[in-house]
C-alpha cells in the first residue's frame, strides 16, 4: 500500500517546485542573508501543494483522459493508480485536499512569523493547482494550463520563496524564475504529445492539441531556447554575477531534445528520450544557476 501511495503522489515531478526553491535561496544568500528555519518551511508549504496538485490533477484525469490513454511513459499518462483499481477516486481527492491543507498550515505559520503576503502568494499558487485540473474552470482543457505552469512554477516560487526568506518583495526575484517557468512549460509541453491521442478524444484542448503536433514542435524549440537567452539578458539587467554563465551547460541536452522531437518517430515511445532530457535540462539549468550564485558568494 506504501509503494501504491508513493506511485500515486509522482514524487519525482516535485523537481519542478524544488528546483526553483532552491534557486531561489541561493539567489538570498548571493544578496541578503540565509536562514535555514523559513526555507525548511517554505519546502515543506510548496511541495505539500504540488504534490496536492498531482494527486487533484489524477483524480479529475481519470474522469476525462486517463481511462482512453494507451500511450503512456514513465512521464505522461498519469499515475494509473485510479485506473489499475489501487485507490479508489475519493480517496486520491481526499489526499489532495490533506495536502493542500498542510500547504496552507505553513502559509499560517508565515503570517504569524510576520510575513503577511506569503498568503496571498499561496493563494494564487493554490488556485493555479485547483484551477488547472478543477471544473468549471479547467484551464489545462482551455489552452491556459501551459502558461498557468510558466507562472505558478516559475516567478511566483522564486518571488514567494525570496519573499518568505527576507521579508522583501523582489522584482528581481520574480525574474530569476522566467527560466526556470518556460521549463517546467516545456515538460508539460513534450508530455503532451504522447497524450495527443487521448487528449483530443477527451476533448482536452491543450495547446499542443490546438496548434496540431507539426507546428506544436516550433513552439516547444522556441520554449526550450528561451531560457538561455533570458539567462543572459538577466546578468545584465539585474546584475546576476557573469559567473551563472556555466548554465550553459545544460544547453547540450535541450539540444538534444529538440532534435529528438523533430526526428520522424515511429511510435510514442520514441519520446521517451526528448521527455528524460527535458527534464534533466531543467534540473541542470536550474542546479548550474544556484550553484554559480552559491560560489560567487563565497569567493
Amino acid at each position: 500500500m506504501f509503494k501504491t501511495f508513493l506511485k500515486a503522489l509522482r514524487l519525482p515531478f516535485l523537481a519542478g517546485s524544488i528546483i526553483p526553491l532552491i534557486t531561489a535561496a541561493a539567489f538570498v544568500f548571493q544578496r541578503e542573508s540565509f536562514t535555514p528555519l523559513p526555507f525548511v518551511m517554505a519546502l515543506i508549504g510548496l511541495s505539500a501543494l504540488h504534490l496536492g496538485s498531482n494527486l487533484l490533477n489524477d483524480y479529475y484525469d481519470s474522469k476525462g483522459s486517463d481511462p482512453i490513454n494507451i500511450r503512456l511513459t514513465p512521464f505522461s499518462g498519469g499515475s494509473r493508480v485510479i485506473q489499475e483499481n489501487e485507490i479508489q477516486p475519493n480517496t486520491v481527492l481526499a489526499l489532495s485536499l490533506s495536502f493542500f491543507f498542510i500547504g496552507v498550515a505553513c502559509g499560517i505559520w508565515f503570517t504569524f512569523w510576520g510575513r503577511p503576503y506569503v498568503l496571498l502568494i499561496g493563494l494564487f499558487g493554490l488556485l493555479a493547482g485547483w484551477t488547472y485540473s478543477s471544473p468549471p474552470l479547467q484551464l489545462m482543457s482551455r489552452g491556459l494550463g501551459e502558461p498557468l505552469i510558466f507562472f505558478a512554477f516559475g516567478p511566483l516560487i522564486t518571488l514567494g520563496t525570496y519573499y518568505v526568506m527576507t521579508d522583501i518583495l523582489s522584482w528581481y526575484a520574480f525574474l530569476i524564475g522566467i527560466p526556470h517557468g518556460f521549463f517546467i512549460m516545456a515538460v508539460i509541453w513534450i508530455n503532451e504529445f504522447p497524450d495527443y491521442q487521448a487528449d483530443l478524444k477527451a476533448n482536452k484542448k491543450n495547446l499542443v492539441i490546438r496548434l496540431g503536433l507539426s507546428r506544436a514542435r516550433y513552439l516547444y524549440s522556441l520554449i526550450m531556447f528561451l531560457p538561455f537567452l533570458v539567462i543572459i539578458l538577466l546578468i545584465y539587467s539585474i546584475d546576476l554575477p557573469f559567473l551563472v554563465i556555466i548554465s550553459f551547460g545544460a544547453f547540450p541536452l535541450a539540444i538534444r531534445a529538440i532534435q529528438i522531437l523533430w526526428k520522424k518517430y515511429l511510435s510514442f515511445q520514441d519520446l521517451i528520450p526528448a521527455q528524460a532530457l527535458t527534464i534533466q535540462t531543467l534540473v541542470s539549468m536550474g542546479l548550474l544557476i544556484s550553484g554559480a550564485l552559491f560560489i560567487s558568494k563565497i569567493m
